[in-house]
This record gives structure tokens, C-alpha cells and sequence, in this order.
């Protein structure tokens, strides 16, 4: 069937379950080829998976984009950037040149960079980063999207926003909630200002976490001892980051939020 058609199916599709679909939204997801970043019944409303990252269904990606509600010429990062759909997206909601994305995963950003390219959206910058640092070379951004789950967003990200700009993540381990937020001089450095329901995304990996890493435990430990005896701990940047290589050479170590 015509590539055309479908897109056209899985948009209509879409918008019947969201009760409705921001025109522009729409019409940039009538004009993406999903064929170019998922291989496998790319136009059908379900989840899949690529080199060990989540591929998100159309309708959440609709939603996660939607709750961004940026503007043309706003200058938007990515974290998270998976097989580039989202970035090709916002590269027609925004301009190409004003979408930035990053992944921890190396083979991510070189799969997103070449579907992009392929799909047209070369001047996406894509580059293989810790998500929860940022891009900060190229901030302020007018709007930041997680694609993946946090407690809280971090703070290199919240630094990152141009004034009133907007922060979109699921947030909340295990169960989260998808909000907007924006930076402001409170204690926690932000505020919540939209909710979305619910939102189930995989943990915010940071440097370490990766599948081609070395895992590492934020729990309670992550020394070369563990990493020798083969321990596998559980991954999400909702713990605090404890340095213990750091302090078993005698440094005094450090925590980071």
C-alpha cells in the first residue's frame, strides 16, 4: 500500500485516540516517512524496539510533542533521540537547524543521524552525549524533551532553558506522569506547570548505563570490586550518583543531584 495512505491512517488513527490532534502536529506527521527510522510496520500505533532502546508508539510520540508546544524557530533539545522520528517531527514543527538531540548510546546517535539524513532532516544535530548534561554549548533551548522517565528533571537541563522556557518528561520511578515544567528559584528549581497523564518511558540512563557500558550501581556502591565480581545493578537516574572510584583512590568523593 502507498506509504501516503498509511501515514495518513495511522494519523487519523492517532487523533481518534487523543480526541483530537493540533493541526500542525498533524500535518507533520502526515509529511515524516516513519518508514525511514522504524522498519517494521512503521505506520501501525504500537511500541517497538531498536538496538536495546524503546521505540515509541505514534500516539505517544503525538502527545510527548504536544506537550512541548514549541514554536517555529524555537530552538529544542532532544534528549533521548532514539531512531530520530521525534527530531524529524519538531524539524518540521521548528526548522531542522533549531532541533539538537542527544543520546547516550553511541549506536543510537549514528542509527538517528543516518535515518535523518535518509528522511531529509540532515540538519538535525545529533551527538552522543549523557543525557542529563545537556547540550550546553548550544543552550539556552526554548524547549527541552526527556524522552525517558526521571524523578525529577535535572538540573543541568533546567540550567539549559532560555527564560520561560519549557521542560517536557515523564516524571516519577516507577510510575510517572507526563508534565511541563519550567525553571524557577525554588528550592527544587522547578515548577510543574501542565500535567498529561500518565507516561510509561524507560529510566534516564546516565554515563555508565548504556548497554555497551560498564553498569554501575547509584544505590548504594559502584567500585571496581563490583564491576570485577560481574554485578549487574538496577539503572535509573532517579538515585543519587555516589563516587566511590573516586573516593577508594583517596579523593574525598563527591555526590551530584
Amino acid at each position: 500500500m502507498d506509504p501516503a495512505v498509511l501515514r495518513e491512517d495511522m494519523v487519523d488513527g492517532v487523533a481518534h485516540a487523543l480526541d483530537g490532534l493540533d493541526e500542525r502536529l498533524g500535518t507533520a506527521m502526515r509529511t515524516v516517512p516513519r518508514g525511514a527510522f522504524v522498519e517494521d510496520r512503521p505506520y501501525d500505533n504500537r511500541d517497538g524496539d531498536h538496538a536495546g532502546s524503546d521505540v515509541l508508539a505514534p500516539e505517544l510520540v503525538a502527545r510527548l510533542v504536544g506537550a512541548l508546544d514549541a514554536d517555529p524557530a524555537d530552538d529544542v533539545l532532544v534528549v533521548g533521540v532514539g531512531v530520530g522520528y521525534t527530531s524529524a517531527l519538531l524539524a518540521e514543527l521548528v526548522g531542522e537547524r533549531h532541533v539538537h538531540a542527544v543520546d547516550i548510546v553511541r549506536r543510537l546517535v549514528l542509527d538517528a543521524r543516518r535515518n535523518l539524513g535518509e528522511a531529509g532532516y540532515d540538519g538535525v544535530l545529533v551527538d552522543r552525549r549523557d543525557g542529563a548534561d545537556g547540550l550546553p554549548e548550544y543552550a539556552p533551548f526554548d524547549r527541552v524533551l526527556v524522552e525517558a522517565a526521571a524523578v525529577r528533571p535535572p538540573r543541568a537541563l533546567l540550567d539549559q532553558l532560555a527564560p520561560d522556557g519549557r521542560l517536557v518528561m515523564p516524571m516519577g520511578l516507577p510510575e510517572a506522569t507526563l508534565v511541563a515544567v519550567e525553571a524557577d528559584d525554588s528550592p527544587e528549581g522547578f515548577a510543574v506547570v501542565e500535567e498529561f497523564g500518565a507516561a510509561t518511558l524507560a529510566p534516564l540512563l546516565v554515563e555508565g548505563e548504556q548497554p555497551d557500558g560498564v553498569a554501575r550501581n547509584r544505590t548504594e556502591r559502584e567500585d571496581r570490586e563490583f564491576e570485577r565480581q560481574g554485578y549487574f545493578a538496577p539503572t535509573g537516574w532517579e538515585q543519587n550518583w555516589i563516587d566511590w572510584d573516586d573516593r577508594l583512590d583517596g579523593g574525598r568523593g563527591h555526590r551530584r543531584r
